[in-house]
C-alpha cells in the first residue's frame, strides 16, 4: 500500500482566525480610504495578499505597494492573534497526531506569510508534526495555482499522486486539484458551501474534520 502524504492549509482548516483577518483587513481599507465589505473577504479568503490588494483596491500595485500594504495587514492581524489566542478546529488535534502514530509525513501549504504561521503553529503547538512548511512567502504564485501543495510535495519527497491535501477554500480545493493531488474539504468554518467545494473537485467534503478517519485517507491513494 501507498504511504499518504499528508499536506494542510492552515487558516479554516486547522484553525480558524477569519475573524481577525477580517478586522484587520477592514481597519486596512479604512486607513487607505477604501472600502472593503464582508462579501470581498469571502471572495478573496485564502489568496495570498498581492493579489487580494490588486483585485480589491489597487489593479496596477506594485510589488513594493503590496509588499508595505501587506506588512501593514499583518502586523494588524498578529496583533489581534496575540491578544486572543486561537484554537485548533474540532478533530484537528486527533487526526494531526494519528497521522504521525501511522508514520505519514505532513507539511503545510498555506498563502500566509511565514510570520503568522510561526505564531498560529506556536500557539497550537502543532509545530513538531511538520517536516517542512511553505508559506505564501515561499512561491510566486497563490492558490489556485498548484505552486505551494507541489513545492510541500517536493519537500516531503513524496509524488503529487500520494498527497492528500485538506482545504476550506474553493481556491484551495481546485490547487490541490491541479497539482494531481487528493482533497478532503471541509466545512466547518463556513466560507465555501460543499456543493462548491465538490464541484471544485474536492475527493471527500465534511462538515468536521472529526468525521474523517486515517483509513479513510489511507484509501484515497491506496
Amino acid at each position: 500500500m501507498t504511504t499518504p502524504a499528508i499536506i494542510w492549509d492552515v487558516d479554516g482548516t486547522l484553525v480558524d482566525t477569519a475573524e481577525q483577518h477580517f478586522r484587520a483587513w477592514s481597519r486596512l481599507a479604512s486607513e487607505i480610504g477604501k472600502p472593503f465589505t464582508r462579501a470581498d473577504f469571502a471572495a478573496t479568503f485564502g489568496m495570498r495578499n498581492p493579489e487580494i490588494l490588486r483585485k480589491l483596491f489597487y489593479p496596477d500595485a506594485d510589488d513594493q505597494l503590496c509588499r508595505d500594504l501587506g506588512e501593514r495587514k499583518e502586523d494588524l492581524y498578529r496583533a489581534s492573534v496575540r491578544d486572543e489566542g486561537t484554537q485548533l478546529l474540532p478533530g484537528v488535534a486527533a487526526l494531526v497526531s494519528a497521522f504521525a502514530d501511522a508514520g505519514w509525513p505532513q507539511a503545510v501549504g498555506s498563502s500566509a506569510p511565514t510570520g503568522n504561521l510561526d505564531l498560529l503553529l506556536g500557539l497550537t503547538d502543532t509545530r513538531r508534526y511538520f517536516s517542512a512548511v511553505v508559506t505564501g512567502d515561499d512561491v510566486r504564485r497563490g492558490k489556485p495555482d498548484p505552486e505551494v501543495f507541489l513545492t510541500a510535495a517536493e519537500k516531503l519527497n513524496a509524488a503529487p499522486s500520494r498527497c492528500v491535501v485538506f482545504e476550506d477554500a474553493v481556491a484551495g480545493v481546485e490547487a490541490a486539484k491541479a497539482g494531481g493531488m487528493k482533497c478532503v474539504a471541509v466545512t466547518f468554518v463556513g466560507h465555501h458551501p460543499a456543493d462548491k467545494l465538490r464541484a471544485a473537485g474536492a475527493d471527500i467534503v465534511v462538515a468536521s474534520l472529526a468525521e474523517v478517519t486515517v483509513a479513510q485517507v489511507a484509501a484515497l491513494v491506496g
